[in-house]
């Protein structure tokens, strides 16, 4: 393993801004993973250092595909974590929609130059990533549909879910779209959580990437784990289910759970009394993809993602 700082510059508060990545293997560029983005990301994060930890024991071992390299950046925004902001601390941007970057633009966008002149030309390329409400996934891969995403492929991870999503026109400032239009096979990972630990679901991903690379011939040796056969859904299917009303949530579910049409989801509570101001029932049967997590909730917000 070696490490290495692939971007810095320099900062007035403070020491300078780095970013560090660390390397396994040598020889043709074979897949990147790039853990927290923002500065909330802490399972992300998380997710990235365990999977470095295995890496490393797997290079101790000489399991590293012969003339294979793996790069994995744990971090690409520590400024904003140190202070517990979820874009880039100064003004508030978002990293993950500046790329393919500019070496002469704004801050954001030079980081995500200096990011992306790293990623190019890997041939599979994966982002632990978030979603913009705070929230709890079944962990699954998603993918954004280009012309170039490959489903079949991406069923080499054995997560139990892998969703499409068509882009729209600020989709494409994505890393994940931009590694598509350089020619990476490049995947989506969420673990679940974001600004919070599971260990569970840190460990399906872990396990899934590393089944990934073993399938992909980047790894030899096989790791023992739970693989799916997995279910290809495109997001527009997903039923999303939003507060009647502002207030406390009580959840009465859990992800992953299969759940019967007009069975309760939760309750939203009057925040002084205590009162039931509304129930929010399943419109169908299936199982619950997503879920919020905030209890306080105002009208229309996002509670649930049915499959």
């Amino acid at each position: 393993m070696t490490k290495e700082i692939i971007f810095e510059m320099t900062s007035p508060y403070r020491d300078n801004f780095r970013i560090t990545a660390y390397k396994f293997g040598s020889g043709e560029k074979s897949l990147a993973v790039v853990g927290a983005m923002r500065g909330d990301e802490i399972q992300q994060q998380f997710v990235a250092s365990q999977l470095i930890k295995k890496l490393q024991e797997l290079e101790n071992a000489n399991a590293i595909g012969k003339d294979k390299s793996i790069l994995v950046i744990p971090s690409c925004n520590p400024f904003s974590m140190n202070v517990g902001k979820r874009f880039w601390a100064m003004d508030s941007t978002d990293i993950n929609r500046m790329f393919p970057g500019y070496d002469l633009g704004e801050t954001t966008q030079r980081i995500a130059a200096g990011i992306f002149n790293q990623l190019t030309h890997f041939e599979f390329g994966i982002q632990l990533a978030s979603f913009y409400v705070p929230g709890i996934f079944v962990p699954h891969v998603r993918m954004l549909k280009t012309g170039f995403e490959n489903p079949d492929v991406a069923k080499d991870f054995g997560m139990r879910y892998i969703t499409i999503r068509t882009p729209l026109p600020f989709d494409t400032t994505l890393l994940n779209y931009n590694w598509q239009i350089w020619n990476t096979k490049a995947f989506s990972l969420y673990a679940g959580q974001t600004n919070c630990l599971n260990k569970n679901t840190c460990k399906e991903t872990v396990d899934s990437i590393l089944r990934f690379a073993y399938k992909n011939k980047l790894i030899t040796e096989s790791i023992p784990s739970i693989a799916y056969d997995s279910y290809v859904l495109h997001e527009e299917d997903l039923i999303s289910i939003t507060a009647p009303r502002a207030g406390i949530l009580t959840l009465q579910v859990s992800p992953g759970e299969s759940i019967e049409k007009d069975q309760i989801l939760a309750n939203i509570l009057d925040p002084y009394c205590g009162e039931i101001l509304a129930q929010v029932k399943s419109p169908k049967s299936g199982i619950i993809f997503f879920l919020r997590e905030n209890p306080l909730v105002l009208q229309n917000d996002l509670l649930f993602r049915i499959h």
